[in-house]
């Protein structure tokens, strides 16, 4: 099963790239009637639909074990980065970042015995760093706000 965020990040994309037209609509002082807009195609470097990765997880009985489940998770999530990497316009990181996902994609096993990283301080750390952070503020100052 897809992860919920995977889904609510592609269509941020999407809503983003329509966002993004209709300022450009509303700055027009005639009304024209144009096309719907479609959200940007991806670059041609950065091909992250032929890549399938979906179908090769399905086909894959190494991938389908409970115990890779965290492989499956880091294959889709660099997918993900792949995706945000090629909105932003980073066609060469993105084909780099695809290269990667195709490498290990194509040799499942090699990619779970790669994946055997169990230190857990490690893990601690990288959950800690995933966590947004507020600002800090001591019990003595208070945010200073302007003036009425």
């Amino acid at each position: 099963m897809r992860p919920p965020f995977v889904l609510s990040g592609l269509l941020a994309l999407v809503l983003a790239g329509h966002a993004l037209t209709a300022g450009a609509k509303d700055a027009q002082q005639t009304p024209v009637q144009t096309a719907p807009v479609a959200p940007p195609a991806p670059s041609a470097t950065c091909d992250i639909v032929g890549l399938r990765l979906e179908d090769v997880i399905a086909k894959s009985p190494e991938l389908q074990r409970s115990a890779n489940e965290q492989t499956v998770r880091d294959l889709r999530t660099l997918r993900d980065a792949a995706v945000v990497l090629d909105a932003y316009r980073h066609p060469q990181v993105c084909a780099q970042v695809l290269a990667v996902l195709r490498g290990l994609a194509a040799n499942p096993e090699k990619a779970i015995d790669q994946s055997g990283d169990t230190d857990e301080e490690k893990a601690e750390a990288v959950e800690k760093a995933r966590t947004p952070k507020a600002p800090e503020t001591s019990p003595g100052k208070m945010p200073e706000t302007k003036a009425k």
